[in-house]
């Protein structure tokens, strides 16, 4: 089995991003892939980094030997929030994990980009803001300013406040840059910045306190989405990787679920700095938050990676409503459950075994997982 988890991208791999599209640099076109693929099967995360507990459900999968000798490789992509779909698009990565905003900004500028599992079952996204200072209600942010990392998360935004019967047209947006537009918020530069489950254990990590409108609790929304080039589907080979890939996905999201402590330790094995700058609590906390969007409500879902057609119906319509879309984008044309089966077709008694069997070091085990679910939204408004 092969694993590669790159930390930069190639000279062949960097994008330069202008108003009519992408263009490739440095080394010429991107690279052709034979069926089922060529090479490594490449994810390639929205957020420029990962070093994140966001993944956890690969890490762990690694770990326990869930992608069953798959060649695989993560990519941390560029900052540009909307990088993830353009390198999928162009064929630079095989499946990127977009929000719904930059799903449907790639779907509006005529990407061939189908949503295969999706992760983010409740809307992770939320609004931080300096204690003290969170509206009793959100409709109070209009006329106000809201900080970004990328100028390519206002999709996010939009349909978020939209959705919560905000006037967008009055809401200034400041690009801050990431990794600093929440120290750019507590130094006073913007009413409020975008955030969302698990960065808001991090930047207690780094000293930022805040309160927050959380999405979680409050937006009918869903959150970020696997999504791969449309026509991988119409190959019956790279459906049946496709499937054992997300299989391995689900394996892993299904120990967490079991045993967080134990995939908070894979993700710290792989990445130390990561580990020393959380610590073992905060990345407890911050893998619980995830868990919580990730998981949704299992009772009313299908299996690990289930879209909710409803909840992506009214998201692409609102979209459409607000302008962010110049037509309606209907969810069973890009969002599929087909691979959904095949993905969650594993032993659930095992991959619960094999938690309940996972050893952890002291520091983990002597967080009270309970006490951190019982305190999850203590920072809400």
């Amino acid at each position: 089995m092969k694993f590669k988890s790159n930390t930069g991208m190639t000279r062949r791999q960097l994008l330069q991003v202008t108003a009519g599209g992408v263009i490739v640099t440095g080394l010429g076109a991107p690279r052709l892939r034979a069926e089922p693929y060529d090479g490594p099967f490449t994810w390639i995360s929205p957020r420029g980094t990962l070093e994140v507990l966001d993944d956890y459900g690969f890490w762990i999968g690694k770990k326990m030997g869930y992608f069953d000798g798959l060649d695989v490789e993560m990519q941390p992509g560029p900052s540009d929030g909307t990088a993830t779909v353009k390198f999928v698009d162009v064929g630079q990565a095989d499946m990127g994990f977009p929000s719904p905003g930059v799903f449907s900004f790639g779907i509006e500028n005529g990407m061939d980009l189908k949503s295969v599992f999706h992760m983010g079952a409740l809307d992770t996204f939320s609004l931080a803001f300096r204690k003290g200072e969170g509206p009793s209600d959100l409709k109070d942010i209009e006329g106000k300013t809201i900080l970004l990392g990328s100028a390519a998360w206002q999709p996010i935004v939009d349909p978020m406040l939209a959705a919560q019967g905000v006037d967008i047209s009055t809401i200034t947006y400041i690009e801050a840059g990431w990794p600093t537009w929440g120290t750019a918020l507590a130094a006073g530069q913007g009413d409020a910045a975008l955030s969302w489950e698990g960065l808001r254990a991090e930047w207690i990590s780094t000293g930022l306190e805040f309160e927050y409108w959380l999405g979680v609790q409050n937006s009918p929304l869903p959150a970020n989405t696997f999504v791969i080039r449309g026509s991988d589907l119409e190959d019956a080979d790279k459906t049946a990787f496709l499937e054992k890939y997300l299989r391995g996905w689900a394996m892993g999201m299904e120990f967490a679920h079991h045993n967080p402590a134990a995939a908070v330790q894979a993700v710290f094995e792989e990445f130390p700095t990561l580990a020393s700058n959380l610590g073992p609590e905060l990345g407890l906390m911050s893998i619980i938050q995830q868990m919580n969007v990730f998981r949704g409500d299992m009772s009313k879902r299908e299996g690990w990676g289930w879209h909710d057609m409803a909840s992506w119906q009214q998201f692409f319509d609102l979209s459409a409503e607000i302008g962010q879309n110049s037509k309606p984008i209907q969810a069973s044309e890009v969002c599929t459950n087909d691979l959904i089966p095949g993905a969650n077709d594993f032993d659930h008694d095992q991959v619960k075994a094999d938690a309940e069997a996972a050893e952890v070091n002291e520091d983990l085990a002597a967080v009270d997982v309970d006490a951190l679910r019982a305190s999850i939204f203590d920072q809400s408004i």
